[in-house]
């Protein structure tokens, strides 16, 4: 009996450490397994608390990221392949210039040139996105608390070789960050058109994505 009693123990014992080291397993397989970055403008962020130059300018990159967010949700390799016919920029080519004009508003808030001829960078279309969206959310934080004086430090200059032209940051306004809301929606026109329609949950004027 004791013979059995004994046996039994030892089984007992090394189920448990068995038990136990699967769980340190697992849970070593999830501490190693790389985080999915969370992309920001999912939804527009709260309202600032004034009304200052820095601010509403904020806002307005707030509403560009909320747009471009989720014109470009989901988009599959034929909505990017899409072409209206040859003279016209096919999706991606669209996105490449949104990317760009991204690079130029970032540049100005942080003081860097744009240097031309530009390097020409090979990213795959989801670190494109990534880094739009995260160009966006830089330059609409730097905004928020930005005085007067700080938004006329932030001229867009751009550089080829020794020679540099500067620009004021009311540029930005009528410019890039313009020309950006512009081809945001030529996106969504695109995507309709390749049979990829945008979420019909989406609402622009309150930021937010209506619940089913």
């Amino acid at each position: 009996m004791k013979l059995l009693l004994s046996f039994i123990g030892l089984c007992l014992l090394l189920t448990s450490c068995h038990t136990s080291a699967q769980t340190h397993n697992t849970n070593d397989n999830q501490i190693d397994k790389p985080m999915t970055p969370t992309l920001p403008y999912a939804s527009i962020p709260e309202y600032p608390e004034a009304y200052t130059a820095g601010a509403v300018c904020a806002r307005l990159i707030d509403g560009l990221g909320f747009r471009y967010y989720w014109a470009t949700e989901g988009l599959s390799e034929t909505d990017l392949a899409y072409q209206i016919d040859t003279t016209i920029r096919t999706s991606l080519a669209t996105l490449e210039h949104i990317h760009g004009l991204s690079q130029t508003i970032v540049n100005s808030i942080d003081k860097r040139p744009n240097v031309r001829p530009s390097k020409k960078r090979d990213l795959s279309w989801e670190e494109m996105r990534a880094e739009t969206l995260n160009n966006l959310k830089h330059t609409s934080e730097v905004l928020l608390t930005s005085s007067q004086e700080d938004l006329e430090a932030y001229e867009i200059v751009f550089q080829r070789g020794d020679k540099s032209s500067n620009y004021p940051f009311w540029h930005q306004l009528n410019g890039p960050i313009a020309d950006a809301l512009w081809h945001v929606g030529q996106v969504v026109t695109f995507r309709r058109a390749s049979g990829n329609p945008i979420d019909s949950r989406i609402s622009v004027f309150s930021g937010t994505v209506r619940e089913r």
